[in-house]
This record gives C-alpha cells, structure tokens and sequence, in this order.
C-alpha cells in the first residue's frame, strides 16, 4: 500500500506542479540554451499542432526560441501543458493579459510538452507550469516553478522592463543542438 502511496505521489508530482520539482538545476544568472522550437508557421498556422491550450494566442508562437534571443529583448518563457493541467490553464490566461500590457516590449512564448519537449530537455523543465524571464542579454532573471499570480509577475516584469543595458561583459547564451 505504501508503494502505491508513493508511486501516486510521484506521478502527481509531474502532472501540475506546485513548486516541486525540476527546473532547480536551471538557476538565474545563467545564459538561456539557444534552441529552435517549433511555430505557428512550422505547423501550417494550425494551432492545435503547437498546444494543447484551448484559447492560444497566436502571437506566443510566431518565433523559434533561437530568433526570439536575436529580437534582444526581455522574454517570458512559459512552459505549461494545458491540456492536463488546470494551472497551466489559468497561468496562459494571465500571460495573454500581461502580452497586452507588454506587447512590442517583451516577448511571451508558450512551449507545450506535447509539441516542444526538446525545449523541457534544455531547460531541465520537469512538472508544469514553470516560467522563465529572460533578459534582453539572454540570461535568466528568474525561475518561477507553480503558477505565477499578477502581484508576482507584474513587478518581475517592470523590473526586467526598466533595467539599463549591461556591461558588454554580459553572458553570451548557450547553445544546445540544433
């Protein structure tokens, strides 16, 4: 009975995660890995080969995550499989809210485990949702495991939003194959 306790809880724990589990060896201040993902234009514009999201927004899958570190602006990266998790749900719907507050200024994208897993790998993304912000330099600002409420990605945002320029001695971002 114990080991089907503990096997249940494990297979929790990689469903909708509350802020247990991977990601911990991504930690801030590193170079984001440089990778392609998939677009809307990879998959013909057909949405539902991009996520499992039911009300997407087309303009969280316009660019492979490689391009969108060549825009040289902030990015929201939000890893979130909605289809099996409400959290991830409920964390897209406030992501589409800050887009519109952000747009031109801060790039949102959306990686679905079903239709991006290779960016899970690079990440080291285990359990959903968890969401990177990313510097205009590529360098993780902060890891956010569980969902992210308004109170607490709004200042992040201003925050990332507001900074001067680096030093040119930034980090370079790494790159993962392709």
């Amino acid at each position: 009975m114990r080991l089907l306790a503990a096997l249940l809880l494990a297979l929790g724990l990689t469903a909708c995660d509350t802020g247990v589990g991977g990601g911990g060896v991504f930690l801030t201040g590193k170079p984001a890995p440089v990778l392609k993902t998939k677009t809307l234009k990879d998959v013909g514009g057909d949405m539902s080969k991009i996520t499992s999201y039911r009300y997407p927004d087309p303009r969280m899958y316009q660019l492979s995550f490689d391009d969108a570190l060549k825009q040289h602006k902030p990015i929201v990266l939000e890893f979130a499989t909605p289809g099996h998790c409400t959290q991830c749900d409920q964390q897209l719907q406030l992501l589409k809210e800050m887009m519109n507050q952000y747009e031109g200024r801060v790039l949102f994208m959306h990686m679905d485990q079903y239709y991006n897993p290779e960016a899970y790998d690079a990440f080291q993304v285990r359990g959903e949702p968890w969401t990177f912000l990313i510097d205009a330099h590529g360098v993780v600002k902060m890891v956010y495991p569980g969902r992210m409420l308004y109170q607490e990605i709004a200042p992040a945002l201003v925050d990332l939003t507001s900074k001067k320029p680096a030093a040119a001695s930034a980090a370079a971002p790494v790159k993962q194959g392709s």
